[in-house]
């Protein structure tokens, strides 16, 4: 089984995962402003953190199989990644300093919100040739991830949530199509779903435990309390749980072309665009209103939530935001850097 190629690309089951995903990550982060006092969401929310940006990642990796750092595959990074990073890290800290009175200051090394993904994939695929010269380059990537979490380090370049969700990249990076094959079944769907629900049902358990560090990944084991023996064995734990439900996850989505699947192509629109949304309902005061409407709030919630999702993944937007998330940069580059190559990035 030969591993990625272009045509690879557009597999309605990957581009029907990437929406679904970009979908969860939009609700987990409304989710958030109206969780207290809710365990049931929050145990939605729990398990969805456990699985969806360590799925997102593993994707990343297999849509940078290819990625060699030459002139054009680095151009068409800059402007998909690199110049958007700058774009959106100013935009959201304005957003902050509006909304929330902060100072105004442009830190583009302390990535801002959901920002420090752009700069985690860029890092990542930098990384992608070491990764496919090495030898056992999961193994290695679990090790550098373990260690992070064990050692003090600031959050310039989002160094915490890069180093300890590298695993999953490194993982994308060595996987074949035939691997996702084996999750494409009829009878994978019906054993993935019995899992979902018993870690649903888990997480009920737990609530409001467990914290959101652990699965977030953006602090070491000083800030969330526990010795560094413990911290490493809940790691492995959580390493292996995540490992199950981003299996379960792929072994839900759809495998034909769906209504959403054409969306799926497009998710660094909605990745990058919601969370100004978010912030701004929540200037306007739209959480409390929601959160005291209890469960029907947070169904109202959520179908809002979709319906956004779709609508910023729409032509007219992205046509709109295009000079935003995908600028075009001529003036930068050599002539030679042609913009013809195979791109991860879009993937996200």
């Amino acid at each position: 089984m030969t591993r990625l190629t272009h045509s690879d690309a557009r597999d309605p089951f990957f581009d029907n995962a990437k929406f679904l995903l970009i979908v969860l990550v939009a609700l987990g982060h409304f989710w958030e402003q109206i969780i207290g006092g809710a365990p049931a969401l929050r145990a939605v929310h729990t398990v969805v953190y456990a699985f969806h940006m360590p799925a997102f990642a593993l994707l990343c990796g297999y849509f940078s199989q290819r990625f060699s750092t030459g002139p054009a595959q680095m151009r068409r990074m800059t402007e998909t990644v690199v110049i958007p990073y700058l774009i959106f890290e100013t935009l959201y800290s304005a957003t902050y300093s509006a909304e929330r009175g902060y100072p105004f200051a442009i830190t583009p090394t302390e990535p801002t919100y959901l920002c420090w993904f752009l700069i985690a994939l860029f890092l990542w695929r930098l990384s992608t040739p070491l990764w496919q010269a090495i030898r056992h380059p999961v193994a290695v990537a679990v090790l550098i991830s373990l260690t992070a979490g064990i050692t003090t380090m600031s959050y310039d370049l989002a160094l915490p949530r890069v180093l300890m969700f590298l695993p999953w990249f490194v993982l994308g990076l060595r996987l074949h199509a035939r691997h996702f094959t084996l999750l494409r079944t009829a009878a994978a769907r019906p054993v993935a779903v019995a899992v979902l629900f018993l870690a649903g049902a888990g997480a009920y358990l737990l609530a409001p435990g467990p914290d959101d560090h652990w699965l977030s990944m953006d602090v070491s084991y000083h800030e969330l309390g526990v010795g560094w023996q413990e911290y490493l064995l809940l790691r492995v734990g959580i390493f292996a749980l995540s490992a199950v439900l981003v299996a379960a996850f792929f072994a839900c989505v759809p495998r034909r072309r769906t209504s959403f699947t054409a969306l799926g192509a497009a998710t660094m629109y909605p990745y990058l665009l919601h969370g100004l949304l978010v912030r701004a309902a929540e200037a306007a005061g739209l959480y409390p209103s929601l959160q005291a409407l209890g469960l029907t709030g947070q169904v109202l919630l959520s179908v809002v939530v979709v319906v956004l999702v779709v609508v910023l993944s729409s032509a007219p937007v992205r046509r709109l935001f295009r000079p935003l998330v995908e600028p075009r940069l001529p003036f930068l580059f050599t002539p030679r850097s042609s913009t013809q190559v195979t791109d991860a990035v879009r993937q996200k």
